[in-house]
């Protein structure tokens, strides 16, 4: 069992937050603000999750669950919605993809027996699955903005020479996907050399069997890797097609999308 850390021994972690803001005084980076606020606001994000999970832990599975689920769900697609803010039904298309995705991979846990539904142990691992879908459906919408803006010229010909928005868009598509995989399968090809993933880690300090916390690393990691998979698929195959009017022409610039939007 690892030592508990006292609170005085958290105040000198002011050191870690003290390095970046150094380089950032000394580059002229202008994100001191932003490092003092973030290393802020995360502490005490994290201190005060600590203390919900806390009261969620004793209560009913069946209402400690489903509440902490819907709030990192919506709160998890207000994230990923600013990357595509300008397009049409973003924010029901990540919640929709997101709901998917926790409620398969939760069902395929629980039917397997690979946890109990205990909100001590699908809390924490469903959290990790939905941010790490959210991440992935925000670079898959950023990209996608950035690839149809690059490519427009490109498009409108394809289009002009009758090719269909669904054709035309087709390399789009494929490097938006892949775009979004390529931070999660570098991940999963280092994993346990290059890094020890922070689940297996804490097990291990809790004082499980390096073994055991392998298996629930694998299950955690896998599942990721996965629902980040059909999270950028689902966003990028939901929503490129409102990058088109309802006459097939495509629609170019921010302030067309928000028009588009809007109606």
């Amino acid at each position: 069992m690892s030592p508990e850390i006292s609170n005085q021994s958290l105040l000198f972690l002011i050191i870690f937050v003290f390095v970046p803001l150094t380089l950032s005084y000394f580059y002229q980076l202008g994100m001191s603000k932003n490092i003092v606020w973030s290393a802020v606001r995360g502490t005490v994000q994290l201190f005060a999750i600590g203390y919900i999970l806390t009261y969620l832990f004793d209560l009913d599975p069946f209402v400690g669950i489903p509440l902490m689920l819907t709030v990192m769900i919506i709160i998890a697609t207000f994230h990923a919605r600013k990357k595509g803010k300008e397009l049409p039904h973003v924010f029901w298309v990540i919640l929709g993809g997101l709901i998917v995705v926790e409620a398969s991979v939760l069902t395929l846990w629980l039917v397997f027996d690979m946890i109990d539904f205990k909100p001590s142990q699908v809390i924490p691992m469903s959290g990790m699955v939905i941010g790490n879908s959210m991440v992935a459906m925000g670079l898959a919408l950023e990209r996608m903005k950035s690839e149809y803006t690059e490519n427009s010229g490109r498009l409108l010909a394809a289009l002009s020479l009758g090719a269909k928005p669904k054709q035309a868009s087709h390399l789009i598509v494929r490097k938006t996907i892949n775009a979004s995989l390529i931070p999660n399968v570098d991940r999963l090809k280092t994993i346990g050399l290059v890094q020890l993933p922070g689940m297996m880690t804490g097990l291990i300090l809790g004082g499980v069997e390096p073994v055991m916390a392998i298996k629930y690393q694998l299950v955690i990691s896998l599942s990721i890797f996965s629902s980040v998979s059909i999270s950028a698929m689902f966003v990028t195959l939901a929503m490129y097609r409102y990058f088109f009017n309802e006459n097939e022409q495509l629609i170019e610039g921010k302030d067309e999308l928000k028009k588009s939007a809007s109606n």
